[in-house]
Protein backbone atom coordinates (compact mmCIF):
# COMPACT_ATOMS: atom_id res chain seq x y z
CA UNK A 1 0.00 0.00 0.00
CA UNK A 2 2.48 2.10 0.65
CA UNK A 3 4.07 1.99 -2.45
CA UNK A 4 0.42 2.88 -4.19
CA UNK A 5 0.95 6.06 -2.52
CA UNK A 6 4.34 6.88 -3.12
CA UNK A 7 3.65 6.94 -6.53
CA UNK A 8 0.05 8.86 -6.12
CA UNK A 9 1.50 11.91 -4.51
CA UNK A 10 4.42 12.02 -6.82
CA UNK A 11 1.74 12.30 -9.59
CA UNK A 12 -0.08 14.84 -8.03
CA UNK A 13 3.45 16.74 -7.33
CA UNK A 14 4.01 15.85 -10.91
CA UNK A 15 0.74 17.40 -12.42
CA UNK A 16 -0.17 19.95 -9.70
CA UNK A 17 1.63 22.96 -12.35
CA UNK A 18 0.50 22.07 -15.91
CA UNK A 19 -1.22 24.17 -17.78
CA UNK A 20 -4.43 21.89 -18.61
CA UNK A 21 -3.79 22.07 -22.03
CA UNK A 22 -0.63 23.28 -23.88
CA UNK A 23 -2.63 24.72 -26.77
CA UNK A 24 -0.73 27.47 -28.58
CA UNK A 25 -3.76 28.96 -29.89
CA UNK A 26 -7.14 30.11 -29.55
CA UNK A 27 -6.26 31.48 -25.90
CA UNK A 28 -8.99 33.44 -23.98
CA UNK A 29 -9.14 36.76 -25.70
CA UNK A 30 -6.16 38.92 -25.11
CA UNK A 31 -3.53 36.43 -23.95
CA UNK A 32 -0.89 35.18 -24.54
CA UNK A 33 -0.52 31.26 -24.83
CA UNK A 34 1.30 30.07 -21.52
CA UNK A 35 4.83 28.34 -22.05
CA UNK A 36 4.48 24.58 -21.85
CA UNK A 37 7.58 22.57 -20.52
CA UNK A 38 8.61 20.50 -22.71
CA UNK A 39 9.48 17.66 -20.43
CA UNK A 40 6.07 17.58 -18.90
CA UNK A 41 3.70 15.10 -20.36
CA UNK A 42 1.52 15.70 -16.96
CA UNK A 43 3.27 18.43 -14.81
CA UNK A 44 5.82 19.74 -13.41
CA UNK A 45 9.21 18.55 -14.47
CA UNK A 46 10.84 18.23 -10.63
CA UNK A 47 8.65 14.81 -10.54
CA UNK A 48 7.84 11.66 -12.41
CA UNK A 49 4.73 10.40 -13.55
CA UNK A 50 4.01 7.19 -11.80
CA UNK A 51 1.98 4.36 -12.55
CA UNK A 52 -1.85 4.38 -12.09
CA UNK A 53 -2.26 4.16 -7.83
CA UNK A 54 -6.53 3.85 -8.59
CA UNK A 55 -6.60 -0.13 -9.63
CA UNK A 56 -3.16 -1.27 -8.33
CA UNK A 57 -4.17 -3.91 -5.64
CA UNK A 58 -1.33 -6.11 -6.35
CA UNK A 59 2.11 -5.02 -5.40
CA UNK A 60 4.20 -3.79 -8.36
CA UNK A 61 7.64 -5.71 -9.67
CA UNK A 62 10.47 -4.28 -7.56
CA UNK A 63 12.17 -3.32 -10.92
CA UNK A 64 9.56 -1.25 -12.18
CA UNK A 65 9.60 0.21 -8.56
CA UNK A 66 13.31 0.57 -8.92
CA UNK A 67 12.93 1.94 -12.58
CA UNK A 68 10.33 4.92 -10.56
CA UNK A 69 13.20 5.67 -8.12
CA UNK A 70 15.09 6.21 -10.84
CA UNK A 71 12.68 8.96 -12.90
CA UNK A 72 12.37 10.44 -9.25
CA UNK A 73 15.98 11.00 -9.48
CA UNK A 74 16.19 12.17 -12.62
CA UNK A 75 17.45 8.99 -14.39
CA UNK A 76 15.47 8.46 -16.81
CA UNK A 77 17.83 6.63 -19.19
CA UNK A 78 18.57 3.66 -16.94
CA UNK A 79 14.51 4.14 -16.54
CA UNK A 80 14.06 3.15 -19.54
CA UNK A 81 16.43 0.64 -20.05
CA UNK A 82 15.09 -1.28 -16.89
CA UNK A 83 11.36 -0.93 -18.13
CA UNK A 84 12.30 -1.74 -21.49
CA UNK A 85 13.65 -4.56 -20.41
CA UNK A 86 10.53 -5.18 -18.06
CA UNK A 87 7.97 -4.57 -21.23
CA UNK A 88 9.69 -7.38 -23.16
CA UNK A 89 8.93 -9.64 -20.41
CA UNK A 90 5.45 -8.43 -19.50
CA UNK A 91 4.05 -6.96 -22.38
CA UNK A 92 0.67 -6.06 -20.61
CA UNK A 93 2.02 -4.79 -17.40
CA UNK A 94 0.30 -0.98 -17.34
CA UNK A 95 2.04 0.55 -14.59
CA UNK A 96 5.52 -0.19 -16.77
CA UNK A 97 3.88 0.89 -19.88
CA UNK A 98 2.50 3.93 -18.49
CA UNK A 99 5.99 4.73 -16.76
CA UNK A 100 7.44 4.40 -19.98
CA UNK A 101 5.16 6.28 -21.54
CA UNK A 102 6.21 9.40 -19.28
CA UNK A 103 9.85 8.74 -19.91
CA UNK A 104 8.94 9.51 -23.82
CA UNK A 105 6.89 12.24 -22.84
CA UNK A 106 9.43 14.00 -20.79
CA UNK A 107 12.01 13.41 -24.29
CA UNK A 108 9.72 14.91 -26.26
CA UNK A 109 8.73 11.77 -28.34
CA UNK A 110 5.13 12.82 -28.35
CA UNK A 111 4.40 9.88 -30.89
CA UNK A 112 5.46 7.30 -29.04
CA UNK A 113 4.43 8.56 -25.64
CA UNK A 114 0.82 8.30 -27.08
CA UNK A 115 1.08 4.91 -28.64
CA UNK A 116 2.90 3.61 -24.88
CA UNK A 117 -0.27 5.59 -23.35
CA UNK A 118 -2.72 3.45 -25.31
CA UNK A 119 -1.22 0.35 -24.61
CA UNK A 120 -1.35 0.86 -20.96
CA UNK A 121 -5.18 1.90 -21.47
CA UNK A 122 -5.33 -1.30 -23.48
CA UNK A 123 -3.98 -3.15 -20.39
CA UNK A 124 -6.05 -1.64 -18.10
CA UNK A 125 -9.11 0.59 -19.45
CA UNK A 126 -9.45 1.96 -16.34
CA UNK A 127 -6.37 3.66 -16.01
CA UNK A 128 -7.30 7.40 -15.09
CA UNK A 129 -3.84 8.81 -14.99
CA UNK A 130 -3.28 6.69 -18.91
CA UNK A 131 -6.35 8.96 -19.44
CA UNK A 132 -5.30 12.15 -18.55
CA UNK A 133 -1.88 12.13 -19.80
CA UNK A 134 -2.82 10.66 -22.87
CA UNK A 135 -5.60 13.22 -22.98
CA UNK A 136 -3.09 16.15 -22.04
CA UNK A 137 -0.57 14.72 -24.74
CA UNK A 138 -3.30 15.04 -27.56
CA UNK A 139 -4.59 18.46 -26.71
CA UNK A 140 -1.12 20.27 -26.16
CA UNK A 141 -0.26 18.44 -30.26
CA UNK A 142 -3.54 20.94 -31.15
CA UNK A 143 -5.63 17.28 -31.47
CA UNK A 144 -8.85 18.31 -29.53
CA UNK A 145 -11.06 16.14 -31.06
CA UNK A 146 -8.78 13.19 -30.41
CA UNK A 147 -7.94 14.55 -26.95
CA UNK A 148 -11.63 15.19 -25.99
CA UNK A 149 -12.85 11.14 -25.64
CA UNK A 150 -9.69 10.35 -23.68
CA UNK A 151 -10.61 13.50 -21.05
CA UNK A 152 -14.30 13.08 -20.66
CA UNK A 153 -13.09 9.20 -19.84
CA UNK A 154 -10.69 10.44 -17.18
CA UNK A 155 -13.60 12.03 -15.84
CA UNK A 156 -15.43 9.56 -14.77
CA UNK A 157 -12.81 7.42 -13.62
CA UNK A 158 -11.68 7.08 -9.76
CA UNK A 159 -8.42 9.32 -9.57
CA UNK A 160 -7.90 7.17 -6.49
CA UNK A 161 -5.05 8.43 -4.03
CA UNK A 162 -4.25 11.15 -6.47
CA UNK A 163 -7.51 12.80 -5.48
CA UNK A 164 -10.10 15.06 -7.33
CA UNK A 165 -7.66 17.61 -7.91
CA UNK A 166 -6.36 16.19 -10.97
CA UNK A 167 -9.61 15.42 -12.34
CA UNK A 168 -10.53 18.39 -11.41
CA UNK A 169 -7.38 19.20 -14.26
CA UNK A 170 -9.22 16.67 -16.74
CA UNK A 171 -12.22 19.40 -16.52
CA UNK A 172 -10.43 22.19 -17.01
CA UNK A 173 -8.28 20.74 -19.84
CA UNK A 174 -12.21 19.66 -21.37
CA UNK A 175 -13.45 23.54 -21.00
CA UNK A 176 -10.09 24.82 -23.22
CA UNK A 177 -11.28 22.17 -25.54
CA UNK A 178 -15.22 23.38 -25.58
CA UNK A 179 -14.45 26.73 -25.92
CA UNK A 180 -15.81 28.39 -28.77
CA UNK A 181 -13.81 28.24 -31.36
CA UNK A 182 -13.35 30.54 -34.91
CA UNK A 183 -15.99 29.45 -37.85
CA UNK A 184 -18.06 27.54 -34.57
CA UNK A 185 -21.47 27.59 -33.36
CA UNK A 186 -19.81 30.50 -30.19
CA UNK A 187 -21.91 28.55 -27.68
CA UNK A 188 -19.62 28.60 -24.87
CA UNK A 189 -22.39 26.45 -22.33
CA UNK A 190 -20.47 23.04 -22.84
CA UNK A 191 -16.86 25.33 -21.87
CA UNK A 192 -18.91 26.99 -18.99
CA UNK A 193 -20.53 23.42 -17.81
CA UNK A 194 -17.19 22.40 -17.53
CA UNK A 195 -15.54 24.57 -15.55
CA UNK A 196 -18.25 24.27 -12.86
CA UNK A 197 -17.12 20.47 -12.63
CA UNK A 198 -13.85 21.76 -11.81
CA UNK A 199 -14.83 24.13 -9.67
CA UNK A 200 -16.88 21.37 -7.69
CA UNK A 201 -13.66 19.70 -6.52
CA UNK A 202 -11.57 21.91 -6.36
CA UNK A 203 -10.36 25.59 -5.35
CA UNK A 204 -11.07 28.27 -8.04
CA UNK A 205 -7.74 29.70 -9.88
CA UNK A 206 -7.01 33.06 -11.79
CA UNK A 207 -6.93 31.21 -14.54
CA UNK A 208 -10.50 29.90 -13.67
CA UNK A 209 -12.23 33.67 -13.52
CA UNK A 210 -10.25 34.56 -16.64
CA UNK A 211 -11.45 31.72 -18.55
CA UNK A 212 -14.90 32.35 -17.13
CA UNK A 213 -14.70 35.98 -18.33
CA UNK A 214 -13.91 34.79 -21.69
CA UNK A 215 -16.58 32.98 -21.86
CA UNK A 216 -19.30 35.54 -20.99
CA UNK A 217 -17.81 37.71 -23.48
CA UNK A 218 -18.11 34.97 -26.26
CA UNK A 219 -21.41 34.69 -24.57
CA UNK A 220 -21.97 38.54 -25.26
CA UNK A 221 -22.28 39.20 -21.18
CA UNK A 222 -19.37 42.59 -21.63
CA UNK A 223 -20.22 43.71 -17.93
CA UNK A 224 -19.68 40.41 -16.72
CA UNK A 225 -16.50 39.62 -18.77
CA UNK A 226 -15.22 43.17 -17.40
CA UNK A 227 -16.22 43.09 -14.09
CA UNK A 228 -14.16 39.28 -14.05
CA UNK A 229 -11.26 40.90 -15.20
CA UNK A 230 -11.43 43.81 -12.90
CA UNK A 231 -11.65 41.55 -10.17
CA UNK A 232 -8.62 39.78 -10.89
CA UNK A 233 -6.84 42.98 -11.59
CA UNK A 234 -7.81 43.86 -8.29
CA UNK A 235 -5.85 40.87 -6.51
CA UNK A 236 -3.08 40.73 -8.89
CA UNK A 237 -2.25 44.12 -10.73
CA UNK A 238 0.77 42.81 -11.95
CA UNK A 239 -1.26 39.96 -14.13
CA UNK A 240 -0.45 40.45 -17.57
CA UNK A 241 -3.12 38.09 -18.96
CA UNK A 242 -5.76 39.62 -17.16
CA UNK A 243 -4.60 43.00 -18.41
CA UNK A 244 -4.25 41.61 -21.57
CA UNK A 245 -7.98 40.09 -21.78
CA UNK A 246 -9.40 43.95 -20.20
CA UNK A 247 -7.20 45.85 -23.21
CA UNK A 248 -9.26 43.35 -25.89
CA UNK A 249 -12.45 43.57 -24.37
CA UNK A 250 -12.08 47.50 -23.82
CA UNK A 251 -11.23 48.00 -28.00
CA UNK A 252 -13.79 45.49 -28.67
CA UNK A 253 -15.97 48.38 -26.91
CA UNK A 254 -14.33 51.32 -28.82
CA UNK A 255 -13.61 52.42 -25.23
CA UNK A 256 -9.80 53.61 -26.57
CA UNK A 257 -8.71 56.23 -24.44
CA UNK A 258 -9.29 54.16 -21.04
CA UNK A 259 -7.77 51.09 -23.49
CA UNK A 260 -4.60 53.28 -24.26
CA UNK A 261 -4.35 54.45 -20.64
CA UNK A 262 -3.93 51.08 -19.35
CA UNK A 263 -1.57 49.59 -21.54
CA UNK A 264 0.50 52.01 -21.32
CA UNK A 265 1.26 51.64 -17.90
CA UNK A 266 1.46 47.92 -17.95
CA UNK A 267 3.93 48.22 -20.53
CA UNK A 268 5.96 49.85 -18.02
CA UNK A 269 5.38 46.67 -16.40
CA UNK A 270 6.01 44.21 -19.08
CA UNK A 271 8.02 46.58 -21.93
CA UNK A 272 8.62 45.16 -25.09
CA UNK A 273 5.17 42.48 -24.37
CA UNK A 274 4.02 41.86 -27.58
CA UNK A 275 0.43 41.33 -26.93
CA UNK A 276 0.59 44.50 -25.00
CA UNK A 277 2.80 45.99 -28.00
CA UNK A 278 0.47 44.87 -30.98
CA UNK A 279 -2.57 45.99 -28.57
CA UNK A 280 -1.44 49.43 -27.94
CA UNK A 281 -0.88 49.93 -31.33
CA UNK A 282 -4.21 48.67 -32.57
CA UNK A 283 -5.88 51.82 -30.11
CA UNK A 284 -3.15 54.23 -31.36
CA UNK A 285 -4.41 53.42 -35.02
CA UNK A 286 -7.97 53.32 -34.09
CA UNK A 287 -7.48 56.87 -32.32
CA UNK A 288 -5.37 58.09 -35.79
CA UNK A 289 -2.41 58.79 -33.66
CA UNK A 290 0.82 58.90 -35.84
CA UNK A 291 2.42 56.55 -33.14
CA UNK A 292 0.62 53.56 -34.09
CA UNK A 293 2.94 53.21 -37.07
CA UNK A 294 6.42 53.08 -35.88
CA UNK A 295 5.14 51.08 -33.34
CA UNK A 296 4.45 48.47 -35.20
CA UNK A 297 7.35 48.65 -37.17
CA UNK A 298 9.24 47.76 -34.48
CA UNK A 299 7.03 45.03 -33.34
CA UNK A 300 7.31 43.73 -36.41
CA UNK A 301 11.24 44.02 -36.55
CA UNK A 302 11.52 42.04 -33.04
CA UNK A 303 9.19 39.23 -34.34
CA UNK A 304 8.99 38.88 -37.91
CA UNK A 305 7.87 35.84 -38.02
CA UNK A 306 4.62 36.80 -36.27
CA UNK A 307 1.98 36.29 -38.94
CA UNK A 308 -0.59 37.98 -36.77
CA UNK A 309 1.81 41.44 -35.87
CA UNK A 310 2.73 41.43 -40.24
CA UNK A 311 -1.02 41.51 -40.91
CA UNK A 312 -1.35 44.22 -38.39
CA UNK A 313 1.45 46.04 -39.77
CA UNK A 314 0.17 45.90 -43.20
CA UNK A 315 -3.29 46.88 -42.58
CA UNK A 316 -1.96 49.79 -40.45
CA UNK A 317 0.58 50.89 -43.41
CA UNK A 318 -2.45 50.85 -46.15
CA UNK A 319 -4.84 53.03 -44.01
CA UNK A 320 -1.54 55.09 -43.72
CA UNK A 321 -1.81 55.12 -47.56
CA UNK A 322 1.51 53.22 -48.40
CA UNK A 323 -0.25 50.61 -50.17
CA UNK A 324 2.60 49.41 -52.14
CA UNK A 325 4.44 48.58 -48.58
CA UNK A 326 1.03 47.15 -46.96
CA UNK A 327 0.90 45.00 -50.10
CA UNK A 328 4.42 43.55 -50.21
CA UNK A 329 3.69 42.34 -45.97
CA UNK A 330 -0.04 40.44 -47.32
CA UNK A 331 2.16 39.26 -50.31
CA UNK A 332 4.64 37.59 -47.75
CA UNK A 333 1.77 36.22 -45.57
CA UNK A 334 0.28 34.80 -48.89
CA UNK A 335 3.07 32.80 -49.73
CA UNK A 336 2.64 30.93 -46.42
CA UNK A 337 -1.36 30.46 -46.52
CA UNK A 338 -1.75 30.84 -50.24
CA UNK A 339 -5.86 30.30 -49.74
CA UNK A 340 -6.32 32.45 -46.43
CA UNK A 341 -9.30 34.20 -48.06
CA UNK A 342 -9.08 37.27 -45.82
CA UNK A 343 -5.27 37.98 -46.82
CA UNK A 344 -6.14 37.55 -50.24
CA UNK A 345 -8.76 40.35 -49.67
CA UNK A 346 -6.32 42.70 -48.46
CA UNK A 347 -4.10 42.20 -50.71
CA UNK A 348 -7.09 42.55 -53.89
CA UNK A 349 -7.86 45.92 -51.55
CA UNK A 350 -4.47 46.83 -51.98
CA UNK A 351 -4.11 46.45 -55.65
CA UNK A 352 -7.73 48.28 -55.81
CA UNK A 353 -5.93 51.29 -54.66
CA UNK A 354 -2.82 50.83 -56.67
CA UNK A 355 -5.81 50.45 -59.89
CA UNK A 356 -4.23 47.02 -61.25
CA UNK A 357 -7.41 46.05 -61.19
CA UNK A 358 -6.91 42.69 -63.15
CA UNK A 359 -4.51 41.54 -60.29
CA UNK A 360 -7.42 42.39 -57.68
CA UNK A 361 -9.92 40.59 -59.82
CA UNK A 362 -7.88 37.49 -59.48
CA UNK A 363 -7.29 37.70 -55.93
CA UNK A 364 -10.75 38.55 -54.69
CA UNK A 365 -11.85 35.63 -57.01
CA UNK A 366 -9.85 33.06 -55.38
CA UNK A 367 -11.04 35.24 -52.10
CA UNK A 368 -14.38 33.95 -53.12
CA UNK A 369 -13.41 30.25 -53.82
CA UNK A 370 -12.02 29.81 -51.26
CA UNK A 371 -14.98 31.59 -48.86
CA UNK A 372 -18.27 32.00 -50.43
CA UNK A 373 -19.14 33.56 -47.35
CA UNK A 374 -16.29 36.05 -47.37
CA UNK A 375 -18.85 39.54 -48.36
CA UNK A 376 -15.41 41.19 -48.69
CA UNK A 377 -14.52 39.09 -51.46
CA UNK A 378 -17.96 39.40 -52.82
CA UNK A 379 -17.75 42.91 -52.54
CA UNK A 380 -14.09 43.22 -54.05
CA UNK A 381 -14.88 40.97 -56.92
CA UNK A 382 -18.04 43.08 -57.77
CA UNK A 383 -16.14 46.23 -58.25
CA UNK A 384 -12.77 45.18 -59.94
CA UNK A 385 -15.12 43.41 -62.46
CA UNK A 386 -16.76 47.11 -63.07
CA UNK A 387 -13.74 48.29 -63.62
CA UNK A 388 -12.78 45.91 -66.18
CA UNK A 389 -16.08 46.10 -67.95
CA UNK A 390 -17.60 42.73 -67.27
CA UNK A 391 -21.33 43.92 -65.64
CA UNK A 392 -21.80 40.11 -65.74
CA UNK A 393 -19.78 38.98 -63.23
CA UNK A 394 -20.61 42.16 -61.18
CA UNK A 395 -24.12 41.19 -60.85
CA UNK A 396 -23.17 37.65 -59.76
CA UNK A 397 -20.95 38.90 -57.32
CA UNK A 398 -23.34 41.55 -56.08
CA UNK A 399 -26.20 38.57 -55.95
CA UNK A 400 -23.68 36.29 -53.52
CA UNK A 401 -23.06 38.79 -51.57
CA UNK A 402 -27.00 39.73 -50.39
CA UNK A 403 -27.32 36.43 -48.91
CA UNK A 404 -25.06 37.73 -46.02
CA UNK A 405 -25.14 40.85 -46.37
CA UNK A 406 -28.10 43.46 -47.24
CA UNK A 407 -27.31 46.33 -49.92
CA UNK A 408 -25.86 49.42 -49.30
CA UNK A 409 -25.92 53.05 -51.62
CA UNK A 410 -22.58 51.60 -52.83
CA UNK A 411 -23.73 48.00 -54.09
CA UNK A 412 -27.01 50.29 -55.30
CA UNK A 413 -25.18 52.01 -57.58
CA UNK A 414 -22.92 48.98 -58.68
CA UNK A 415 -25.71 46.93 -59.43
CA UNK A 416 -27.33 50.24 -61.57
CA UNK A 417 -24.39 50.52 -64.00
CA UNK A 418 -24.08 47.05 -64.12
CA UNK A 419 -27.42 46.57 -65.70
CA UNK A 420 -27.46 50.10 -67.42
CA UNK A 421 -24.48 48.53 -69.40
CA UNK A 422 -26.53 45.49 -70.12
CA UNK A 423 -29.36 47.39 -71.32
CA UNK A 424 -31.98 46.42 -69.19
CA UNK A 425 -33.61 49.58 -68.63
CA UNK A 426 -36.25 48.98 -65.67
CA UNK A 427 -33.92 47.23 -63.85
CA UNK A 428 -31.07 50.00 -64.14
CA UNK A 429 -34.15 52.31 -63.19
CA UNK A 430 -34.94 50.99 -60.21
CA UNK A 431 -31.33 50.17 -58.99
CA UNK A 432 -30.48 54.25 -59.34
CA UNK A 433 -33.58 55.09 -57.57
CA UNK A 434 -32.79 53.03 -54.82
CA UNK A 435 -29.53 54.39 -54.93
CA UNK A 436 -30.63 57.98 -54.69
CA UNK A 437 -32.71 57.01 -51.57
CA UNK A 438 -29.70 55.73 -50.19
CA UNK A 439 -26.58 57.75 -50.72
CA UNK A 440 -28.87 60.66 -50.04
CA UNK A 441 -26.38 63.87 -51.03
CA UNK A 442 -23.37 61.84 -49.66
CA UNK A 443 -21.83 61.13 -52.85
CA UNK A 444 -22.62 63.52 -55.05
CA UNK A 445 -20.81 62.60 -58.47
CA UNK A 446 -22.12 59.33 -58.48
CA UNK A 447 -25.83 60.95 -57.72
CA UNK A 448 -25.22 63.30 -60.28
CA UNK A 449 -24.36 60.52 -62.75
CA UNK A 450 -27.38 58.46 -61.73
CA UNK A 451 -29.70 61.02 -62.41
CA UNK A 452 -28.45 61.97 -65.73
CA UNK A 453 -29.24 58.27 -66.70
CA UNK A 454 -32.22 58.35 -65.31
CA UNK A 455 -33.16 61.04 -67.97
CA UNK A 456 -32.11 58.94 -70.27
CA UNK A 457 -33.21 55.57 -69.42
CA UNK A 458 -36.92 56.79 -68.93
CA UNK A 459 -37.29 58.90 -72.35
Amino acid sequence: MRNIVVRACLFILFAASIVPLGFTQDQPSGQSAPAQPQNAPVGSTAQPAPAEASGAAQQADQQVLAAESDIAGGDLKKAQSSLESYVAAHPDNEQALFDLGYIADAQNRLDDAADLYRKAIAANPKSFEAHLSLGLLLAREGKPDEARPELVTATTLDPGVAGPALKARAWRALAQIDRPRPGGDNDPTAASNDLIEALKISPETESDTLLAASLAEEAGQYDSAEAAYRRVLAKDPKSQPATAALAHLLLARKQYPEAETMLRAALVEFPGDPTLTAQLATVLAAEDKAEALPLLEQLHGNHPDDASITRMLAIVEADAGDYAASDKLFVELLAKSPQNPDLLVGHGQNLVRQQRYAEAFTAFESAALADQTNVDAWSGLAFAAERLGRPEVTLRALAERSKYLPDNASTYFLWAISYDKLNQKKQAIDYYQRFLEASAGKAPDEEWQAKQRLQVLKK
